[in-house]
């Protein structure tokens, strides 16, 4: 495939870690009991070891054409079932993927690229350190297929680099009502007051200290009692998301590598 060989090889050992990390993910999330995207750290560790046989010749698989394209294409129709389970309703398990669309482009891509490879012709330099892919002028028809997927998957990127950032608390809204009408209201130093008013102020007051003092401990036991129950029978914490924030960056990589690899292809 075209383009700088360290830069190409740069991505064949960003996709050799992807496909491992994603292997470690499964087992590890199994063992452990920890929710995580099965059928996407699935996909992710055929398509790291497809796409580094792409990106560098050394390493790739003895394993056909046709069985690659066979694989993607399941994957193809799992993701595009999983995308239209999506649409009627929210995806429950924690185990399946939330965003099935972009895995749904990947596993096309994949089609695409392998059904373009067995007829690009390499073109190597002298020295057999620099390659390049020439497409015939039949299937540069459907390069537009390839930008296409191409912007979608860079535009993913750039979503899933706004996941990663840290969210900032919202600040709390100002108080508003009788309690603070009353804490801002100021009285006119020269304005008169009555000992009637004042009287009948401290003796409203010492009542309410008393019913309140009365009914203090009553109110006390009660929700100590009704929560006992309740905290005896509550349901466990579910277990948390498998390192969530390597996820994204797994996704990310992903959609770089693939959107690279189509750009060569124009």
């Amino acid at each position: 495939m075209g383009g700088p060989v360290w830069l190409s090889a740069i991505f064949a050992a960003m996709m050799l870690v992807v496909a491992v990390y994603c292997a470690g993910r499964l087992v590890v999330a199994r063992r452990w009991r920890r929710p995580t995207e099965l059928d996407t750290d699935g996909a992710h560790v055929v398509m790291g070891v497809a796409m580094a046989g792409m990106l560098v010749s050394g390493l790739r698989t003895p394993l056909p054409a046709g069985l690659w394209e066979g694989v993607f294409g399941v994957g193809a129709v799992w993701f595009g079932t999983q995308a239209l389970r999506a649409r009627r309703g929210p995806v429950t398990s924690p185990w399946r993927c939330l965003h099935a669309s972009p895995h749904l482009v990947e596993c096309v891509a994949m089609v695409y690229m392998f059904l373009l490879l067995p007829a690009a012709v390499v073109i190597r330099s002298a020295a057999g350190q620099m390659g390049a892919m020439a497409v015939s002028s039949t299937e540069s028809r459907f390069s537009f297929l390839a930008l296409l997927m191409a912007v979608f998957l860079l535009g993913y990127v750039i979503w899933l680099g706004d996941r990663l950032m840290p969210r900032r608390p919202p600040l709390a809204p100002a108080p508003a009502g009788p309690s603070a009408a009353n804490a801002l209201t100021t009285v006119p130093s020269g304005a008169p007051t009555s000992r009637s008013t004042s009287r009948s102020t401290s003796t409203s007051t010492a009542a309410t200290a008393f019913a309140a003092a009365a009914t203090a401990p009553a109110a006390a036991t009660a929700p100590a009692a009704a929560t006992a129950p309740a905290a005896c029978h509550a349901a466990p914490l579910a277990p948390r998301y498998l390192a969530p924030r390597c996820a994204l960056l797994c996704k990310a990589a992903m959609g770089m590598t693939m959107g690279y690899m189509l750009i060569l292809m124009l």
